[in-house]
């Protein structure tokens, strides 16, 4: 598979043979019969010097368009969780270096653990899920904002595609800091005993940068194709955490304060918090994204769309209740 695509697409890939929790130091340069040289991942020495960084959990079916749209980059990593389908075979074979996370529960989860555990090699790092999919424009302006010495990081606005649409009113999308300097941006944590209930990846934490943030102007295309099912599965984990980080009563330390006025995270956060206390507040979230939002004109996808985000809404309250009843029972017998 891997000589027939090198084949179609003129380019040259390698095998990267990277064990659990293990690196290599330097990616290994290859001759070529054009001019130039080719790096471990199928990019030339004029490649683009940011290091991204992918999580992934049985994710083949995205892969493929992920790795094949970053391939400028000079450095990819793909951060596993022991997935059972062919997403490392995907990996390795368009040259990505693979390395396997365990997660035990506790904090840090997937991604805070690749920021402080991999050897980047560049001084910017980019993170991608393997359902975003980068455009050349987008790849072009990363290329020329990591020269731009008057910011640490940047912010990119995700355009969600459903069920085969792009989703512009309802769920229109929102901004997420996905490039900043090494060392400069860490994770925040909401949450620290997380258990196995929960994703062992970030769900809501936010990027906090140290430093000036921009904006690039080009949208990351979110392409999932994955099942339905898929999809409740990872929200249903999603909505454990949620419910235990809502019912803690104290913020901890460097977690990103809610802020009406704040950027677009903050406000977000701010009006979620106040949101949840509302009488039947999920079918309001209906209301407000499907009517007031205009959800109604993104077709079927949008009605679904926003009755799945409703009731993932329900479920965060659902358990919270749980939580607040087990909390009380368990007052009651000490």
């Amino acid at each position: 598979m891997c000589a027939a695509f090198a084949s179609r697409t003129g380019l040259v890939f390698t095998f990267c043979h990277v064990g659990p929790r293990s690196y290599s130091k330097k990616p290994k340069m290859q001759k070529t019969s054009d001019s130039g040289t080719v790096l471990k991942n199928g990019a030339k020495s004029h490649s683009i010097p940011v290091s991204v960084v992918i999580p992934t959990r049985n994710e083949a079916r995205h892969l493929t368009r992920c790795l094949e749209a970053a391939r400028r980059f000079s450095q990819i990593y793909v951060v596993d969780s022991q997935s059972t389908d062919s997403t490392v075979d995907v990996a390795r074979c368009l040259g990505a270096e693979v390395v396997q996370f365990h997660y035990h529960g506790g904090w840090p989860k997937k991604r805070q653990w690749a920021l402080d555990s991999l050897p980047f090699e560049n001084d910017w790092v980019l993170l991608l899920d393997a359902d975003e999919i980068l455009t050349p424009a987008l790849v072009d302006e990363i290329g020329n904002a990591i020269r731009n010495p008057n910011f640490t990081g940047y912010r990119v606005f995700l355009r969600i595609n459903f069920l085969g649409r792009d989703l512009r009113f309802g769920a229109h999308g929102f901004w997420k800091v996905s490039l900043f300097r090494r060392g400069k941006g860490h994770f925040e944590c909401r949450l620290r005993d997380q258990d196995h209930s929960m994703s062992d990846i970030e769900v809501h934490e936010h990027v906090v940068v140290e430093g000036r943030v921009g904006k690039l102007k080009h949208p990351l295309p979110h392409h999932n194709i994955e099942s339905l099912n898929r999809y409740l599965t990872k929200h249903n984990e999603y909505s454990n955490w949620e419910a235990r980080v809502f019912s803690q009563a104290a913020r901890q330390p460097d977690e990103l304060r809610p802020a009406l006025f704040g950027n677009q995270a903050q406000r977000r956060r701010w009006l979620k918090k106040r949101f949840f206390g509302l009488p039947g507040s999920p079918i309001l979230f209906f209301l407000y994204k499907y009517i007031l939002r205009f959800g109604f004109l993104d077709g079927v996808p949008g009605l679904i769309y926003c009755a799945l985000q409703s009731t993932h809404f329900f479920h965060i309250k659902a358990k919270m209740y749980e939580i607040k009843c087990s909390a009380s029972t368990t007052a009651k017998r000490d």
